[in-house]
């Protein structure tokens, strides 16, 4: 295969090592510096130049795109987007993974521990945005800061109303967070690959700092992963449409707390803290997305009498949304789902545990009875009798008949 990494500094660890392990399992790799792009949109021919000339044919990319070119780094990875190449994580992805506020708002309708956050514009709300997640100490974040940058801790109400007045002075967006006592100084790094996790560690902050960030400084260990530690991860790079991601967890008392989840998580410090060759499983993944892409399984299944393959879409009505595979007891029904489709994330065989949500699409394989029943819409309680559309008559009188939906039968 032939893959770009979308880099500004191809001497950096992380595209380093994505780049030897490209090589190691034999495709031909670029490293691009992302701002010397330039995009030319024009109907139905996108292009990309880089450097003066027209790019050539990609069959996947690895964006790396630093916060500092959030905005068109994300556009040349849209570009890439529309000119069909396979990209690692989109740039709508990588936009609401960067945007804190926007990343917790998402993160807090589904099964997801996060931390108590507020989020104020005026100085004379903070108090009471204080109270509202717990009281001081608390930490207060600028919305787009990384690597443990704009990352402060309040002690009290005053000092959180000084910091919060000042960098709104400076045109900055600030969130109030609980601050998580018995954490304090320690967290854990998922990073997740596709639907599992292939490595954790956990960062320990060095003398009285509370971050514990690497680039801060922070000492990092091997940890194993409990099962609910990394059910949540998994689902936390799924809810924000990440292939690839480092899900930052505090172990509070009530469980893991998600803090962020990285759509360009670094490599050096979980490959030094695990021996795990992450740069490897990385393009293994990409191999897997990009030569074996999905088969059309209602072509090629060789289904028995009275079973079929049915895409089942879901919405707020539907009798499956939020709940988990085991609670909606599809097996007891003698239907099996085959794969989720999540934003553009494609979840096969997913496990009984995974919650099903609002805009997911299944791909369900059983008897066509029961699929019928699952996907048929919801039923109002009460229906108005409607008088018949003399357009809506068949030339008899009859009315027409109501489109049937699709499904794939054994013949």
């Amino acid at each position: 295969m032939r893959i770009a990494i979308l880099s500004g500094n191809g001497k950096l660890y992380s595209t380093r090592r994505l780049k030897e392990a490209c090589q190691a399992r034999g495709h031909k790799v670029r490293v691009l510096d992302t701002l010397e792009f330039s995009i030319v949109v024009e109907q139905e021919n996108p292009k990309l130049f880089y450097r003066g000339k027209e790019v050539p044919r990609f069959d996947a990319v690895i964006p790396r795109v630093s916060a500092g070119v959030n905005f068109f780094g994300t556009a040349v990875v849209r570009q890439f987007e529309q000119m069909g190449v396979f990209c690692l994580n989109s740039a709508n992805a990588i936009m609401a993974s960067r945007d804190k506020l926007r990343a917790i708002q998402q993160l807090c309708r589904h099964q997801i521990g996060i931390p108590q956050t507020a989020f104020v514009r005026q100085k004379v709300d903070v108090p009471g945005a204080i109270q509202q997640v717990g009281g001081p100490p608390v930490v207060l974040k600028l919305l787009e800061g990384t690597q443990g940058i704009g990352v402060m801790l309040a002690s009290d109400e005053k000092m959180a109303e000084a910091i919060v007045e000042t960098l709104h002075s400076a045109r900055q967006n600030v969130l109030i967070q609980r601050f998580v006592k018995e954490s304090r100084g320690r967290d854990i790094r998922a990073f997740v690959v596709g639907n599992r996790v292939v490595a954790a560690m956990r960062r320990i902050a060095r003398g009285d700092e509370f971050r514990s960030n690497v680039h801060r400084g922070g000492m990092v260990e091997m940890v194993q992963l409990d099962s609910v530690y990394e059910t949540t991860a998994i689902r936390a790079a799924q809810v924000m449409g990440l292939r690839v991601a480092g899900v930052d967890m505090l172990e509070s008392l009530e469980g893991p707390k998600v803090m962020e989840v990285n759509s360009s998580p670094g490599l050096e410090g979980i490959e030094a803290a695990t021996g795990v060759d992450v740069a490897a499983e990385v393009i293994k993944h990409i191999e897997e997305e990009v030569q074996f892409p999905d088969i059309d399984l209602r072509q090629r299944l060789s289904l028995r009498k009275g079973y079929a393959v049915i895409d089942v879409p879901v919405d707020e009505r539907s009798e499956l949304a939020h709940r988990t595979l085991s609670q909606a007891r599809l097996r007891d029904r003698d239907v099996q789902v085959l794969t989720i489709t999540r934003g553009s994330v494609v979840i096969p065989t997913p496990h009984e545990s995974m919650e099903i949500l609002p805009g997911d699409v299944l791909l369900c394989f059983g008897k066509t009875f029961a699929l019928k029943g699952i996907a048929a819409p919801p039923r109002s309680a009460k229906k108005k009798k409607k008088r018949r559309d003399p357009d809506q008559l068949t030339a008899t009188g009859g009315p027409r008949a109501a489109p049937s939906r699709k499904i794939a039968r054994a013949r």
